[in-house]
C-alpha cells in the first residue's frame, strides 16, 4: 500500500460530490471530506456551528465574573476577557487585517497570547501557532509558507531582546509588518470602539479554517495544519469531557500555549469552554510550577517527558503545598514505564497518559483505568467514530498485541496540509487516512501503546533496536536523569547505537562501562545495550518538546563527557 494511491477501506471515498459547507477554498492543496462522510459527521452531532470564539463568550455569558486567566500577579474575568478579545480584534482591524488573512502568533504564556489569538479569531482572520523559542529562520519559513500578513509578537518573550528580533526579522521579512500584541488592547484599552469599527465576532463560519498549527515531528521543517472551527471544537470538547473539566478546573500548562496539546487536550480551549481557571506559566521550572500549584490550587497540570522528569527529580517540591494538585497529563513523546511509576507516589497527582497529534486523533488513559493500562499504555481513542488501522509495511492489517503502523481517520482528523501536496502524497490515503509514523501495538481493550516513531527504528545488523524500549531501561538506573538513544551509521553493523545520558543532579555521572553492565544484568538483550555511551548536559528538544534525534544524529552537537 502506498500513501498516496492505498485504498484502507472497502469504500473508495475520493472523488465523489463534496458538500458546498464540507470544504473551504482557502485550505490549499486540501482534501476535502467527501460529501456522505461530512453528512455522516453532521447527523451524529460530531460537528456543531460554534466556533473557537463562541464557546469562550459562551463561557462569559453564564460566568462572567469568574477568573478565566491568570498571569503572574494579573487574572482576567470571562467578561474581561471578551473584552480584551474585542479589543484586539478592533486594534487589528484597524491594522488593515480583514477576514481570512494569516496572522503568526509568537507569544510566550502570558495574558496577551489569549489577546492575539481570541482577536484574531474573533475578527476572522486565522492564527498561525509558531512557539515563543523560534528565531528568525523558523519564523522567517512560517511567515513564507503561510503567506502571513502581520506577525503578532511580545516584549515579554524570555531571553530575547525584542527590538533587536524585530529589526533582524524587518531585514530578512521587509514585507511582513510586526506588531507588539501588548500594544493591541492598549490601543483600545475599554473595546470602547464605534460600532462601524468594531467587526461582528467571527464572521467565518464553523466549516471554515479557524487557524494554521504546526505539525511536532522530530525531523525537517514543521508542516501547516489547518483547522476548522468544527473538527477542532469537537476535538475540544470531547477531551474536556473525558478529563472530567467543569467550573472547578485549574489548569497549569507547563509547556507552551501553542502547542496543540496546551491547547485542546483539553488544554485552555477545553477549560474556557466549561469555565475553569487557565493559569499561564512562563516556563515550566518547578519552583515556578509548584509555587503556582499552592498560590492558586492547581488541580490539573500538563507536561511531555521532560518536563515531568524535572519535577519529578527537583528537590523544590518538598517546600511546596501541592495537595490540591489531582492529575497530571503527560503526552507530547512517548513516557516511559520507569518514569510513569514515580509521579503520582512521588508528586501526588493521578497519572493520565495522552497520545494525540496535532493532525487529529487523541488517546487518553481513563482516570479510573487499573494500574496496567495507566502506566503501560498511552490510552484509547476519544471519540466513537475514530477509526484506527494497525498495519504492516505492506498495508495489511496485524493481529493485537504485535507492532504495526498507525493509520487513522476521523472527525478532527485532517486531510491534508496545507499548501504541501509531496507531504500530503505520502501521508494521506486516498480514502482519507492519515499515516502518522507511529509504531504502535493495540490491546484488546482498544487502547493503543506507543513503540516508537518508523524513522527511530534502529537496524543494527539485521536486529531492529527500539529507542524506547532501551530509553526506557536507561531511566531506571538511580544516576540517570534522561536519555535519547539514536543510530549511527557502521561499516561492520550497517547502524550502531549510540546513547546519550544526561546524570541526575548531584548523583555520580554514570561511566559508560558500568552502565552498559548495569543493562545487561537489568535484563535487557545484548544487541539492545548500546554500543556507545555518551554523557551530555542535556538534551536537545523540537519546539513541542521532544527529543530531537536529528540533532543528535550522526554526530553530537552537546558537550560530550566519556564515550
Amino acid at each position: 500500500m502506498s500513501a498516496g494511491t492505498g485504498t484502507l477501506a472497502t469504500e473508495t471515498l475520493a472523488g465523489q460530490a463534496v458538500a458546498a459547507d464540507a470544504y473551504d477554498p482557502m485550505l490549499d492543496g486540501v482534501v476535502p471530506y467527501p460529501r456522505d462522510v461530512a453528512d455522516r459527521y453532521l447527523a451524529a452531532g460530531y460537528w456543531g456551528d460554534r466556533t473557537l470564539d463562541r464557546l469562550v463568550r459562551d463561557t462569559a455569558a453564564r460566568r462572567p465574573h469568574h477568573p478565566a486567566v491568570i498571569d503572574r500577579d494579573r487574572t482576567a474575568t470571562y467578561a474581561e476577557l471578551v473584552k480584551r478579545f474585542d479589543a484586539a480584534a478592533a486594534a487589528l482591524r484597524a491594522r488593515g487585517v480583514a477576514p481570512g488573512d494569516r496572522v503568526l502568533i509568537h507569544l510566550p504564556n502570558v495574558l496577551e497570547f489569549f489577546d492575539a489569538v481570541y482577536g484574531t479569531i474573533s475578527l476572522g482572520a486565522l492564527p498561525v501557532f509558531a512557539v515563543h523559542t523560534h528565531r528568525h529562520a523558523e519564523m522567517e519559513h512560517l511567515a513564507q509558507a503561510s503567506g502571513a500578513v502581520l506577525l503578532l509578537t511580545s516584549r515579554q518573550i524570555p531571553g530575547l531582546d525584542a527590538d533587536a528580533f524585530a529589526a533582524e526579522l524587518a531585514a530578512r521579512l521587509p514585507g511582513l509588518p510586526l506588531a507588539y500584541a501588548e500594544d493591541l488592547c492598549a490601543e483600545h484599552p475599554d473595546g470602547a470602539v464605534r460600532a462601524a469599527e468594531t467587526p461582528a465576532p467571527c464572521p467565518r463560519p464553523a466549516h471554515a479554517a479557524a487557524f494554521l498549527q504546526l505539525s511536532g515531528g522530530t525531523t525537517g521543517r514543521p508542516k501547516l495544519i489547518p483547522r476548522t472551527h468544527r473538527d477542532y471544537a469537537y476535538s475540544v470538547e470531547r477531551s474536556a469531557e473525558v478529563c472530567g473539566l467543569d467550573d472547578s478546573t485549574v489548569f497549569l500548562a507547563g509547556i507552551p500555549l501553542a502547542h496543540n496539546f496546551a491547547a485542546s487536550s483539553p488544554g485552555y480551549m477545553g477549560v474556557l469552554a466549561t469555565g475553569g481557571t487557565v493559569v499561564a506559566a512562563l516556563n515550566g521550572s518547578p519552583d515556578l510550577v509548584f509555587g503556582l500549584v499552592e498560590r492558586h490550587r492547581v488541580t490539573l497540570a500538563a507536561a511531555v517527558p521532560p518536563l515531568a522528569l524535572s519535577w519529578l527529580n527537583s528537590p523544590a517540591r518538598s517546600r511546596y503545598d501541592l495537595s490540591a494538585w489531582k492529575v497530571l497529563q503527560v503526552g507530547g513523546a512517548k513516557l516511559a514505564r520507569a518514569t510513569a511509576e514515580r509521579i503520582e507516589p512521588e508528586l501526588g497527582p493521578r497519572l493520565q497518559q495522552v497520545f494525540g497529534m496535532a493532525e487529529g486523533l487523541v488517546c487518553y488513559t481513563g482516570l479510573d483505568d487499573d494500574a496496567d493500562t495507566v502506566l503501560g499504555t498511552q490510552g484509547r481513542p476519544m471519540s466513537d467514530a475514530d477509526e484506527v488501522l494497525v498495519l504492516d509495511d505492506d498495508g495489511r492489517p496485524v493481529p493485537d498485541g504485535s507492532p504495526g503502523n498507525l493509520w487513522v481517520r476521523g472527525p478532527y482528523t485532517i486531510r491534508g496540509y496545507y499548501g504541501n501536496p509531496p507531504a500530503n502524497a505520502a501521508s494521506f490515503t486516498e480514502d482519507g487516512f492519515y499515516g502518522s509514523g507511529d509504531i504502535v501495538i493495540r490491546h484488546p481493550n482498544g487502547c493503543l501503546s506507543v513503540v516508537g516513531r518508523t524513522k527511530d527504528i534502529i537496524n543494527r545488523g539485521g536486529e531492529k533496536v527500539s529507542p524506547d524500549e532501551v530509553e526506557g531501561a536507561l531511566l531506571r538506573h538511580p544516576g540517570v536523569h534522561d536519555a535519547s538513544l539514536v543510530g549511527e551509521p557502521d561499516e561492520a553493523l550497517g547502524e550502531r547505537t549510540h546513547a546519550y545520558v544526561v546524570p541526575r543532579a548531584g548523583a555520580e555521572p554514570p561511566k559508560a562501562k558500568a552502565l552498559r553492565a548495569w543493562l545487561r544484568t537489568s535484563g535487557l538483550a545484548d544487541h539492545k545495550v548500546p554500543d556507545l555511551v555518551t554523557v551530555v548536559d542535556r538534551l536537545p528538544t523540537t519546539h513541542v518538546g521532544k527529543i530531537s534525534r536529528t540533532t543528535l544524529r550522526p554526530a553530537p552537537r552537546l558537550p560530550q563527557g566519556e564515550s
